[in-house]
Order: structure tokens, then sequence, then C-alpha cells
């Protein structure tokens, strides 16, 4: 049996993500998250309070989950070059290119008893997830194959995200293959035939009847994550808000991060449509060049990320948009 409610806000790492989202999502009866990628564990605990303090239902925390893989050190260096000028121009030194893990195990430490923790970009490894478990806390973890469905099944996690094609932002795939996506009714399939798990269906949800349709395909809930990015209480940037509103087709680049991920496209992405696969690595090295392009209100060298029915996202509070999404 899957004890929690049907709708489920996306992380929203990077920007979005804010405990008063969160809280909101929860208080309407859904079930709230709030991202830990980016923040660091003091970031991420206070925000977890916050949130805490705003509602007395359910709260999710996301992590990422990052192993070192090789990267190709000259196609790196070739795109910072190749970045240089877009840095130039917004008066900004590009950042150190490096590999971090995103100070997991800190993070895991500080979200001590929360309901629901999931990952995405990989899995915990049996052991901690018992040890999370074990702490009164469910376990999810992000797929998007089902031989990653098997191997989070096999680790002992509770339940599967089901991520397909849709879906805005990072691809949560443990690896940055280049594979083409399954689209989400495909995947879901895909997985149903593989474990015996709940599954929260994710990609293109962006109203009652898909979510309906989701659950019709055997999910036990949806995340959506690009229905709430024009709500007040999200931290979504100006310049986010006037694209999802402005309107545009919806493409996959590894241009602002060095990862799969799905955005509006705009000049970065069509400028820069060969960066190598290398995360966070290309993360660290355009994040100054967003953060001044952000603060200048220039969507045109951001990270626009949204699923591919973002336009069916609406400026409402977020209440409203969990019982729209309800089916």
């Amino acid at each position: 049996m899957f004890p929690w409610p049907t709708i489920v806000l996306a992380p929203l790492a990077g920007g979005p993500a804010t405990p008063q989202l969160a809280a909101a999502v929860s208080n309407a009866g859904g079930l709230g998250f709030v991202a830990a990628g980016y923040l660091s564990a003091d970031e991420l605990a206070a925000r977890l309070a916050q949130a805490r303090a705003l509602t007395d239902g359910p709260l999710g925390v996301n992590v990422f989950v990052l192993r070192e893989a090789p990267v190709d050190q000259d196609a790196l260096a070739a795109y910072a070059r190749e970045l240089e000028p877009e840095a130039a121009a917004l008066g900004v030194e590009l950042g150190e290119a490096c590999f971090d893990d995103d100070d997991l195990a800190a993070k895991l430490d500080a979200v001590s008893g929360v309901d629901v923790l999931s990952t995405t970009f990989g899995c915990l490894d049996a052991e901690t997830i018992a040890r999370v478990q074990a702490a009164g806390t469910h376990v999810w973890a992000t797929v998007t194959s089902a031989s990653e469905a098997s191997a989070a099944h096999a680790a002992g996690v509770d339940a599967l995200v089901v991520q397909g094609a849709e879906a805005g932002g990072h691809s949560g795939a443990w690896s940055d293959t280049g594979e083409p996506a399954r689209p989400l009714l495909a995947l879901l399939a895909d997985v149903r035939a593989v474990v015996e798990l709940p599954l929260v269906a994710t990609g293109g949800i962006a109203d009652g009847t898909a979510t309906a349709t989701a659950l019709e395909a055997g999910a036990a809930a949806v995340q959506a994550g690009s229905a709430f990015l024009l709500a007040p209480e999200a931290g979504t940037s100006e310049p986010h808000r006037r694209a999802l509103r402005t309107g545009g087709e919806t493409a996959v680049t590894r241009a602002f991060t060095g990862r799969r991920a799905r955005g509006i496209v705009n000049e970065f992405m069509r400028a820069h449509p060969d960066a190598p696969s290398a995360y966070p690595h290309v993360n660290h090295l355009t994040a100054p060049l967003r953060a001044a392009a952000r603060a200048a209100g220039d969507e045109q060298r951001i990270n626009l990320w949204a699923g591919t029915n973002y336009a069916r996202a609406e400026d409402r509070p977020a209440a409203e948009i969990v019982d729209r999404l309800r089916a």
C-alpha cells in the first residue's frame, strides 16, 4: 500500500524550490519536497525547518547521488574556451570545472527523520538505505529505465520515481550516456514488467487528465514540477517566469551543466550544441555566467528548465495547482 498523497511536488532544485512552496503543496493535501541540490547541509537543514514550521503535512527531501566518472578533459577545456566570450560580455570569470558529490553524507545527516528521501542521478547503497529507513524515513529512487528500477529494487527502496522523457530539468538517469529517454507511459510499462513497487510517475504531468492517465497505467502517484513554476510560492526567477509565459519549444541540452536536461530553447542552447558530458564540472564552469545573466534579467543565457507541457502552467497559488492536478 502506498501511504503518501497522489500529488507530489518535484524537487525543483536550483532556484524554484522554496520552503513555502513545499509547505503549500503539503497543506493542500499533496507531498511537498525540499530540494537539497546545490545547497550546503546547513542551508538544507534551515529550509527543512522553515517548511516544517509552515505545515503539519508530510515533507520529502531530494538529494543528488553522484559518482565520479571519467571526463574528457580536452573537451572540457575546449568548452571553457568557447564560453569565455560569453562570460566576458557579462563581466564575470568562468567558475572552476571540478567534481564534487554535492556534500551527500552531510545532507543525509541533516535530514534524519524526514518523511520521504528521494534520490536522483543514482541510488543509495543498500546499507545506507536501511539506515535511513530505520530512522523512519521512506526512500525513493528516481529511475529512467527498467535496469535502474531493478537495481534500486534490489537495494531496498520503498518506491520508484519513474521519470519519462517529457520531464523538465535534468534527466535523473544514473549515467549520462546520451541514450534516448523513454516516454513516460512506455517507461511505466517497462518498469512494471520487472519490479513490484509503488511507482510515482513524472514527466509531462500538467492536469488531472494526465494524472488519471498515469494512475490508469499503474502509477500510485504523480510528481509535477513545471506545473508549479509560476506559482507565487515558487522561487522561479523573473527572466525564467517571463520565458515560461512567452512560450517556445523545449529541447534537451548539456550546454549549461554538462548533463542532459530539458529546457526552453534560447540563444545559449543554440550557440553551444556540443557541450561535453561532464557533470557537475560544466555546472560549476557556467555558474557565474548564469548568475550574472539572471541578475541582468537575461533569459537568453540562463537555463530555462521546463517540461514538454510547461505551457499549461498557470500563475496561481500552489494549493489551486494541486487541486487542478487531482484526477
